[in-house]
């Protein structure tokens, strides 16, 4: 059967990419986040309700990648998240006014067992693909500034820092920074 795309459009598929997107947090960001916030708020189900709210109204798009009957890598794509908080199923504000018009990688997770097989890279690049076919002239990504695997990840898929940034408060006392990372499509 091979490697394939499915977009996520049933309760099934909203299962599996919260819980890749969870594993996924679990092993990029163990040491940038309080262990107490992560075992708390990341749970397996944490993203279904934004998946079955946001998927269906189109402000954003689920994406899954199978290696045959395994889903290993998920993302979410769409118009960029004016002003985007804890309801729009992120964990801080993003402030985003100045690229309106603009495609978002919302976000990308591979199941940590298969980190490293290249599923990242083809998401990547058909998420960009149907970015630029909706009609979007740039996109953006935002990273954590502790994630330099994804750093590395998101330039050598044409990404680079713009200079801008959100600090995302993880109580009770840890303050990230979101890096806002931007290319042309």
């Amino acid at each position: 059967m091979g490697v394939r795309f499915v977009d996520a459009v049933t309760e099934e598929h909203f299962a599996l990419m919260s819980r890749i997107h969870a594993l996924g947090w679990r092993a990029a960001y163990a040491d940038a986040i309080p262990p107490d916030y992560m075992a708390r708020e990341i749970t397996d189900d944490r993203w279904i309700p934004f998946f079955r709210t946001s998927i269906p109204a189109g402000t954003a798009n689920g994406l899954l990648v199978y290696d045959g009957e395994e889903a290993v890598c998920c993302a979410t794509y769409g118009p960029v998240r004016l002003n985007a908080g804890p309801q729009a199923g992120t964990v801080c504000t993003f402030h985003a006014d100045d690229y309106q018009g603009w495609g978002e990688v919302m976000s990308l997770y591979c199941h940590p067992d298969h980190t490293g097989k290249g599923y990242g890279s083809r998401i990547m690049e058909e998420m960009l693909r149907r970015l630029k076919a909706q009609g979007f002239p740039s996109c953006l990504v935002y990273v954590l500034q502790e994630n330099e695997g994804a750093r590395r990840f998101y330039a050598r898929h044409g990404f680079a820092w713009d200079g801008t940034h959100e600090d995302i408060p993880f109580p009770p006392d840890t303050v990230c920074r979101d890096l806002r990372y931007t290319r042309a499509l």
